[in-house]
């Protein structure tokens, strides 16, 4: 049994702490997770090397269960993997099959949001204020193409509690020139009738056109509806959950309450209970348009994204892969 390098490990530890964050960032290190492994793999044997990397895959699942794009990632290079397998090559061409697996897969995931972001600018208006929630590189990437493209916008950007990953984005439009004002979470309604568009990620998209994302969106989308105002989600295609279209749900992940109330406040407490949820459900009637790599979509049009991504596959098929998609209990 290879012990794993301890770059690989960095990176499994990396994203449970949420030292790397935002989905396409997180499935994108989960197939260079899984290349390091294929490279420093010690196995003599073909069989010896598909369980070195179903223990990495295992390992990274573990991490952070609603991101979807992170077991898409892995589905992505392991059913390769395995396809490679059964056609009996020999260890150095699995080898070579993994590495360009997880190549492909970071190199689609960064031509996905550089094609969002040309997509989706052309939905923003000069003069548009714009308001975005948390920190996704895909909203950031239709945002900066409108700047860019000499749009005159102005963007509203939460704090995202308890991690302030808004910040971060405040930070990132501000040194591109963006003119943005912080606020916090709870004075999006406030702001909300003098916004034209929100503009936000997705850690996950359902089948039936919900999305995932960061605690407190499906509080915008609803301050949103309740103005008439637009409200956009950015996602590339990988963030779409094939597992929906089975009738699973998206498992919604709580984090540490320390994260909420420091340890040192909650000894003041006898009986105090607190909760930590970090993502919440829009439903799709509060979703103008999901902008993806291959085009505009309401959210109505998620199903079609999920045949056109997962289409090869049959429901068994489907099933036969959903290892690397969630954990069953051991």
């Amino acid at each position: 049994m290879t012990q794993f390098p301890k770059n690989f490990e960095k990176i499994v530890e990396s994203v449970k702490t949420m030292e790397i964050r935002g989905a396409g960032e997180i499935a994108r290190s989960a197939a260079e997770a899984l290349l390091l492994v294929a490279e420093s793999s010690k196995a003599e044997t073909v069989n010896e090397f598909v369980d070195d990397l179903d223990r990495a895959a295992r390992s990274l699942l573990k991490t952070r269960p609603t991101a979807v794009s992170l077991p898409n990632s892995v589905r992505y290079v392991m059913k390769r993997v395995l396809d490679a397998k059964s056609s009996a090559l020999k260890i150095d061409e699995l080898r070579n099959v993994t590495i360009d697996a997880a190549k492909k897969f970071i190199e689609n995931s960064k031509n996905a949001v550089k094609k969002i972001g040309e997509i989706g600018s052309k939905r923003i208006q000069d003069g548009d204020l714009l308001l975005t929630h948390c920190n996704s590189t895909a909203a950031l990437a239709i945002i900066l193409r409108a700047w860019e493209d000499g749009k005159q916008i102005k963007v509203f950007a939460t704090e995202t509690r308890p991690l302030f990953q808004g910040r971060t984005t405040a930070k990132i439009l501000d040194r591109a020139g963006v003119p943005v004002t912080l606020i916090v979470d709870s004075a999006v309604r406030y702001f909300m009738p003098k916004i034209d568009k929100v503009v936000v990620g997705a850690d996950a998209v359902a089948a039936n056109g919900a999305v995932v994302n960061k605690i407190g969106t499906s509080m915008v989308a609803l301050a949103a509806h309740e103005a008439r105002v637009l409200f956009f989600v950015a996602a590339e295609t990988y963030k779409f959950s094939p597992e929906t279209m089975l009738g699973e749900l998206v498992l919604i992940e709580e984090r540490d309450v320390a994260e909420v109330v420091p340890a040192d406040v909650l000894k003041g407490f006898r009986k105090l209970n607190v909760r930590n949820p970090s993502f919440d459900v829009t439903p799709a009637e509060y979703i103008d348009l999901i902008v993806t790599e291959r085009g505009v979509i309401p959210p109505q049009g998620a199903l079609s994204i999920l045949q056109t991504e997962f289409g090869w596959m049959s429901l068994e098929e489907l099933q036969q892969y959903q290892t690397y998609a969630k954990l069953e209990e051991e």
